[in-house]
């Protein structure tokens, strides 16, 4: 009903178009303000807030059995995009544990976790925040997972009012050459409602006759055998090593990489759909967002009120001298369209990237999705990495060694993204000077 209500809501309400609010955002503020947490006129079970959980072994699940992984395809063209998302995402994880370690734990008292919820809420956006307060909420700190949402949702706010800003000033800078503004972003992206008359997008493609199986309870199956495959694995190492709690998300990755390459061994492989894969991956996603902001207890988030605030602001000025110092000196041509498509991922949805995309380029001419695809692939066992080992560290009282380890990253993204700037291609001291102008016009 929520997700009904949400859809329609972002189909006629002018100001949600305008702000690109997700229809599973609007549903999740929604059965906030009146589930048990605000007005109590909904009856939500009492477990909903452990749905997170489980929803983020299918999205981990899908993202195994579709993603293709093989970072020997990034050639220079695309180097300095890759060096960039590391960038991102590293400093992410350690600008927030710095942040905590040094400043708002001994001043505020805040617990080592809040120095997560950059990385968790931002880059990592509302999957991450749930993956990251189920390891916490197993660890016995379930306070953790309704901060994360809170973050997810400040993050994904921050990305769409500060990308519509940027894109802005960009067109007056003169930066932004395709710049449509909103008036110019196709009706599908503003009400998220598909064109009536021209062909839509399938959500999947049949692999089986309807006289075997209907192909979607085949991909469906595959995707819950991975995910009960995953939870006999963690029973067995809990037998084993009782006093480690290892995140379920990450054994159903595992364990979709290996069914994965056991199919693809004895050809198989292709009756897996990978468009209907990741339309169960959104799925859940969706119904992750909804339950994760329902689950909100806003007086653990007014607790942790200013040590919150001055972790976002922090994010905020990484954010901008990321996307307005190092992005004009990585990505060269077209920097700033592909600086703020990743300002909408490194605050929270690729999906907000896209659409801020889709108002500085239309026509989509700085092909920055198509680098993208490919540039995404080293960043990805840099984000599972830290959604996995990083809760695990900080949990142990090892949140000094998470800052080493992804600072000692962060680091050999800066040298391969210097490499990519000093190798690069003749026009890179046009780029240079584009580079200086952006600097000083924002």
């Amino acid at each position: 009903m929520l997700l009904i209500v949400g859809t329609l809501a972002r189909a006629t309400i002018k100001p949600l178009q305008t702000m690109m609010i997700p229809a599973s955002v609007i549903a999740g503020a929604l059965g906030l303000l009146l589930g048990p947490n605000g007005l109590g006129l909904l009856p939500f079970s009492d477990q909903l807030g452990t749905y997170g959980s489980l929803l983020i072994v299918i999205v981990f699940a899908c993202l195994a059995l579709t993603d293709d992984f093989n970072i020997f395809k990034i050639g220079r063209n695309v180097a300095g995009f890759a060096a960039y998302g590391v960038l991102m995402y590293s400093l992410q994880v350690v600008i927030g544990l710095v942040l905590v370690l040094l400043l708002l734990g001994p001043l505020l008292g805040a617990p080592d976790s809040i120095g997560l919820m950059l990385f968790a809420g931002w880059a990592g956006g509302f999957g991450s925040a749930a993956a990251i307060g189920a390891v916490f909420a197993d660890a016995g700190q379930p306070e953790v997972q309704s901060i994360a949402f809170t973050a997810a949702t400040v993050g994904m706010l921050v990305g769409v009012v500060g990308g519509i800003i940027q894109a802005k000033i960009g067109a007056m800078r003169g930066h932004a050459k395709e710049f449509a503004g909103m008036k110019g972003m196709p009706d599908d992206l503003r009400t998220g409602v598909l064109d009536q008359v021209k062909a839509r997008p399938v959500i999947g493609t049949h692999t089986f006759s309807g006289g075997t199986i209907e192909s979607l309870a085949f991909q469906a199956a595959i995707v819950a055998a991975v995910a009960a495959g995953a939870y006999g694995i963690n029973l067995v190492l809990g037998e084993l090593i009782p006093a480690v709690a290892f995140p379920l998300f990450s054994i159903a990755f595992i364990v979709g990489l290996a069914l994965r390459g056991l199919m693809a061994v004895t050809r198989t492989r292709k009756y897996i759909d990978p468009d209907s894969l990741r339309s169960v991956s959104g799925a859940a996603t969706d119904v992750l967002v909804v339950c994760g902001m329902v689950s909100i207890v806003p007086s653990i988030v007014a607790d942790n009120w200013l040590a919150l605030l001055i972790l976002f602001l922090v994010g905020l000025v990484f954010c901008l001298v990321l996307g307005f110092v190092a992005a004009p000196r990585l990505m060269q041509d077209g920097w700033f369209e592909r600086q703020l498509f990743t300002w909408g991922w490194a605050t929270g949805a690729v999906a907000t990237g896209i659409a801020l995309l889709r108002i500085v380029d239309p026509r989509m001419k700085s092909r920055t999705l198509e680098d993208f695809s490919i540039a995404y692939l080293p960043v990805v066992p840099v984000e599972v990495a830290a959604i996995t080992f990083v809760p695990l560290l900080v949990i142990g009282g090892a949140a000094w060694a998470a800052v080493g380890i992804w600072g000692a990253i962060a680091l050999v993204a800066a040298i391969g993204g210097a490499i990519v700037i000093f190798t690069g291609r003749k026009g890179s001291r046009s780029a240079g000077s584009e580079a200086n102008e952006a600097v000083s016009t924002f």
